[in-house]
This record gives structure tokens, C-alpha cells and sequence, in this order.
């Protein structure tokens, strides 16, 4: 074996390849390899004598020179074994990143949701204030801001019909013609106010609507018949009987306390009719419904109701009905309508079948849209739409109980 050399004992420093093999009186017009600083790590780095050479060559290189080739060989295999703890050091790194990123985009995720909910709640308390604000006046101020929400739903309507997701599997209404509808839809409730009923009004612009839609241009299409009509149907007629139930029904309730003491010039006990007290009670059982059954699906929910509401679930459907009928009895007793046990219950049930189907509906047209909200207008609450599905069905429940109630 050739003699060891200890290389530790010396500081070695950065040298040029060049400067071992050339004259030092020459300059070499290649570049220079440097080597290094030492480490640690080279603290044991000893002469290894090299196989492929004799060992009569290998004596005549001096001993600084096989310290240095020796050094840049052991260099060059420790470097490649620091190559791979590097790369196992930049996986380790990497899922560490990875596993930062994932925790840091949780909590993002959980202020998002934190905010949206902030934004739900505070704009729902305020138009929950408006609306009832807006439901005490009554009248042309009740008629107004309902005609102006079915403008909004309308057009929300006919954006999702003419969505991508629609549209591939039917031809939608033309553009102009949804328009004409939208104005059409928002002109019923004060056209029911007027005249206290929409009959006429929605046969003939039924007719005018499907007359220009056969005459059109092209090849008219069964889909952009059906679409409109129901249109119509969902966004303008349905919404009507909320004004018959406020304005048409003028019969007062004379046993509630609230109508006593309320003052004279805001209309006295006569302001406190019987539509006034029903509707009332079914928007405050509608919030009910909707607040008891997103409670009690987040808590007990586990079995799906239906396939186009994943997040629906049968629990938080009972909660929602067991929620929606008892603030039917507790507004009941103290409005003093209806008298019987039996009333009040079964309109609470209505009222609740009532949101369940609407909200269903409007799901049912999302769904196909491949939307998850109908608008952006109301922060945190999506369009006016997702707002008032629940009451587009209820009112007409709503009326139609009052009537065979004996109103």
C-alpha cells in the first residue's frame, strides 16, 4: 500500500487545475478549474493510490501533487453523495412546503367562509328590516318593491335559460323577447293591484308572446315556447298573489293586541287586516324553515333528500318543519289569527311545502345551468333569485288558505 497522507494537518486553498499541470512561467489560454474550500466534511480525506496507474508513475508525482489529485477525486465522490442527500433534503423541503401551503390555503379558506357568513348575516338582517318595513306600508309602496324584486328575478331567469349549460340542450328565447317578458313579468303585480286580478292580463300577454315567437325569423323551437311560458308563470303570475294577499284581503283582525295600541295615523286597528297578519306569519315562517333546517342539517344531517340539492338532507328538512310551524303558533296566539289549533298548523305545513318547493325549483334550474348562484347582486346571498325562490310558490298556498278559511 502507498503511504497515507494526512491532509487535514493543512489549510488548503482554491487552486487552478492549471497551475499543477503548466509551467509557471506559461500562461495556458484555457480556463482554470478551481477547486473548493475544504470542509469538515474532507477533514479524513487521505492518498488513495489510483489503480489505473503504475506504481513507478505514481512515484514520480511529488507528494503536494498527489495530496491535491488524491483531494479532487475523494471531493468529486463526496460531492456526488451531497448531490443525493441534497436531493432527498429538497423532497423533504418540498413536502414541507407542500404541507404549509395546504395549512395556509385551509386558513384561508375558513376566513373566506368566516367573512361570507359575516356578509350573509348583516345583509340579511337589513333587507329582513326593509321587507318588513315594506310589508307594514302596504299599498303602492308594498306593490312597487315587489315589482321591482320580479324585474330582477325575471332577467336572473332568462340569463340562466340562455346559460351554456341550458342552451346545449335547447334552443332559449331570443334576447329581446326575454326582455319583453321581464317587463311583462314586473307589470303584473301593479296591473293586480289595479284591477285586483291578473286573468286577462296574463291569457293576452301569454298570446303576444307566443304569437311573436312563431313569427320570428328562423325555425321556432318548442323549448323557447315552454321556457317563456314558464317564464311567465314563475316570475309573474306566481309573485301576484303576495299583492292579493296584502292589498286584496282588507278584512281586520279584531282580537289582536297589537292592533289596539297601534297608532291612528299609521291607520289604527284597521291597518291590522287579515292579509296583513297572514303574510306576516308566512314570511316569518319561510325564515323559520330556512334557519331550522340549515341548523339542523349542519348538526344532524346525513341522509340526502333529493339529487339535485346534495347538501339538502331529511334531518335538517324536519328541523326546517318542526322550526317553520312552531313560529306559526307562537305569531298566531298573539295576532289572533287563526283561531283553532288545527289551522294554525296546517298553515304552517303550508308554508313550509311551500319554501321546500320553490327552493327545489330554483335548485332544479341552477343545477341544470351549471351555476351555483342565479346573480351576484346581494353580497354573500348571491342574486334576488336564490333570495325570494322560497316565497314564489308560498304565496299562492298562502291565499288560497285564507280564501277556504273563510276570508
Amino acid at each position: 500500500m502507498a503511504p497515507f497522507v494526512e491532509v487535514c494537518r493543512y489549510k488548503p486553498v482554491p487552486l487552478s487545475f492549471s497551475s499543477l499541470c503548466t509551467c509557471p512561467c506559461r500562461s495556458s489560454p484555457r480556463k482554470s478549474l478551481t477547486l473548493p474550500h475544504f470542509s469538515e466534511k474532507y477533514s479524513n480525506l487521505g492518498l488513495v493510490e489510483s489503480k489505473a496507474l503504475s506504481r513507478s508513475r505514481f512515484s514520480r508525482i511529488p507528494v503536494n501533487r498527489r495530496v491535491i489529485i488524491t483531494a479532487v477525486a475523494r471531493a468529486e465522490s463526496n460531492q456526488i453523495g451531497d448531490d443525493g442527500n441534497s436531493k432527498e433534503e429538497h423532497s423533504r423541503d418540498q413536502e414541507e412546503l407542500e404541507i404549509i401551503e395546504e395549512d395556509s390555503s385551509v386558513d384561508d379558506q375558513k376566513q373566506k367562509s368566516r367573512s361570507q357568513f359575516k356578509k350573509r348575516v348583516i345583509f340579511g338582517l337589513g333587507i329582513g328590516l326593509s321587507v318588513g318595513g315594506i310589508v307594514l306600508a302596504g299599498g303602492w309602496v308594498f306593490t312597487a318593491a315587489l315589482a321591482a324584486a320580479v324585474l330582477l328575478s325575471a332577467r336572473e331567469y332568462f340569463e340562466l335559460v340562455r346559460s351554456k349549460g341550458i342552451a346545449q340542450g335547447m334552443t332559449p328565447p331570443p334576447r329581446y323577447l326575454s326582455r319583453v317578458c321581464s317587463i311583462i313579468c314586473a307589470l303584473m303585480p301593479i296591473l293586480t293591484l289595479y284591477f285586483g286580478h291578473i286573468d286577462i292580463s296574463v291569457t293576452s300577454a301569454a298570446f303576444v308572446v307566443a304569437m311573436a315567437l312563431l313569427l320570428q325569423r328562423g325555425n321556432p323551437r318548442f323549448s323557447q315556447l315552454s321556457s317563456t311560458m314558464f317564464g311567465l308563470f314563475y316570475c309573474g303570475y306566481l309573485p301576484c298573489f303576495w299583492v292579493k294577499l296584502r292589498c286584496g284581503l282588507t278584512a281586520p283582525v279584531l282580537n289582536t293586541g297589537i292592533g289596539r295600541s297601534w297608532p291612528i295615523i299609521l291607520g289604527g286597528q284597521a291597518h291590522w287586516t287579515v292579509g296583513l297578519v297572514a303574510i306576516l306569519i308566512s314570511f316569518c315562517g319561510i325564515i323559520a324553515s330556512d334557519t331550522f333546517a340549515f341548523l339542523g342539517g349542519k348538526a344532524f344531517g346525513k341522509t340526502p333528500l333529493i339529487s339535485i340539492s346534495p347538501k339538502k338532507t331529511w334531518e335538517g328538512a324536519l328541523a326546517g318543519l318542526v322550526g317553520c310551524i312552531s313560529i306559526t303558533i307562537l305569531l298566531s296566539k298573539s295576532l289572533s289569527w287563526p283561531q283553532s289549533l288545527v289551522s294554525i298548523i296546517a298553515f304552517g305545513v303550508l308554508n313550509f311545502f311551500g319554501s321546500v318547493f320553490g327552493d327545489l325549483t330554483e335548485s332544479m334550474i341552477k343545477r341544470d345551468a351549471g351555476v351555483k348562484d342565479s346573480g351576484s347582486l346581494i353580497p354573500g346571498h348571491g342574486g334576488i333569485l336564490d333570495r325570494v325562490d322560497s316565497y314564489i310558490f308560498t304565496g299562492a298556498l298562502a291565499y288560497s288558505f285564507v280564501r277556504l278559511h273563510g276570508v
